[in-house]
């Protein structure tokens, strides 16, 4: 099922996403939605591709997913090996970037099917299945069995996707 609302929005940001390209980058590069859950965007050297992921673009405002695209331009113009250094960070500055060097906003955490109690009541979600016992960092800031995570997983349905109003 098409959500037209949402549609419109992914595609606003497909446009916004080519066009940055089409002004700082050159013809080699494109632009595309992904499937991330817990990051933004990426820059993709290897492909010369800059994604954006499209459960999180669909619940960013528009100044939020600004800014996600032009943290990624400013990647593809610093280089591979830049990563956050200096020189991103200045770039990023020139383009009009005035984030972080990551995202800490919101994650689309009702798609997650890892959920994790700890003893005291907090919650976590995870997109993968864990691999080694985890503690709560809210109880105790380094691992602690008496705030070991229990997790459970969780079948996400066609009705929790509608309800997030996400593409399947």
């Amino acid at each position: 099922m098409a959500y037209p609302d949402l549609m419109a929005e992914l595609d606003r940001v497909r446009i916004w996403g080519e066009a940055l390209i089409r002004v700082h980058l050159d013809d080699s590069w494109s632009f595309a939605f992904d499937n991330a859950k817990r990051r933004a965007g990426q820059c993709n050297f290897r492909d010369r591709r800059i994604t954006v992921s499209r459960y999180l673009a669909a619940r960013f405002d528009d100044d939020e997913i600004h800014q996600v695209l032009l943290h990624e331009v400013a990647h593809a113009l610093a280089g591979f090996h830049a990563a956050h250094d200096k020189t991103w960070k200045r770039i990023a500055r020139e383009l009009g970037y005035v984030g972080g060097t990551t995202h800490h906003g919101e994650t689309a955490t009702e798609l997650a099917p890892w959920v994790g109690s700890c003893p005291a009541g907090h919650t976590t979600y995870r997109h993968r299945r864990p691999s080694r016992p985890t503690s709560c960092v809210k109880c105790s800031r380094t691992f602690d069995p008496a705030y070991q995570f229990v997790w459970v997983r969780r079948e996400i349905t066609t009705e929790v996707r509608r309800a997030a109003q996400l593409p399947r």
